[in-house]
């Protein structure tokens, strides 16, 4: 993989292999596209659930639930308009790994700030993918499918950075996810490309 430091600050690029790979599944990258925003909408749910007592959170997530979930429905169209079937959801080894990498026991507030920055490292990745699609897919409603999709999840990052930001102070969010990048760093070193999924 080649270093890439310019988008949302993710230190590795996606191996280039990863889009004509994507390409030749475009059903399975689209099913599993759209559970990816199925379960942002329900763990933005979940976020708001748990933590009531913290009004700003609450206020900025609950619209993007209606606008997650609104990109569910449009990728759901998109696989009907192509006469594609939604398929099974799988497991998200990515995302579980980056659950793994998140402090557990201890400072309730370390905890806190460890889900949100799982949150913006989700979106930060989501992007850099999307980013992907909309450059080299070969067919042009795709690309511009993508880029929209693109430029909403650099949204959601910045969102979630501006939470914990809000609530536990900008030294102690640089420092984590100066942590987190590095952590992420290794783990797309490790993975396999594959093209039937977004992570």
């Amino acid at each position: 993989m080649k270093e890439n430091k310019n988008i949302l600050g993710l230190q590795l690029a996606t191996d280039p292999r990863w889009v004509d790979l994507a390409n030749l599944s475009i059903e399975e990258i689209l099913t599993d596209h759209a559970f990816c925003e199925q379960k942002a909408a329900t763990t933005c749910i979940s976020l708001i659930q748990k933590y009531t007592d913290r009004p700003r959170l609450v206020s900025d997530l609950a619209p993007i639930v209606t606008e997650e979930w609104g990109h569910f429905r449009l990728v759901l169209a998109e696989l009907e308009k192509r006469g594609l079937r939604l398929g099974k959801q799988r497991k998200d080894d990515y995302v579980n790994h980056l659950i793994a990498f998140q402090r557990k026991g201890g400072d309730f507030e370390e905890r806190f700030l460890d889900q949100l920055l799982t949150m913006a490292m989700i979106e930060a990745r989501s992007c850099e993918r999307f980013k992907r699609l909309s450059e080299g897919l070969p067919d042009e409603y795709l690309r511009n499918f993508y880029r929209r999709f693109m430029e909403s999840e650099a949204g959601h990052y910045h969102l979630f950075i501006g939470l914990a930001e809000t609530y536990l102070g900008k030294e102690k969010v640089k420092k984590r996810w100066a942590e987190w990048i590095h952590y992420e760093a290794g783990l797309m070193k490790q993975m396999e490309v594959r093209g039937d999924r977004i992570h």
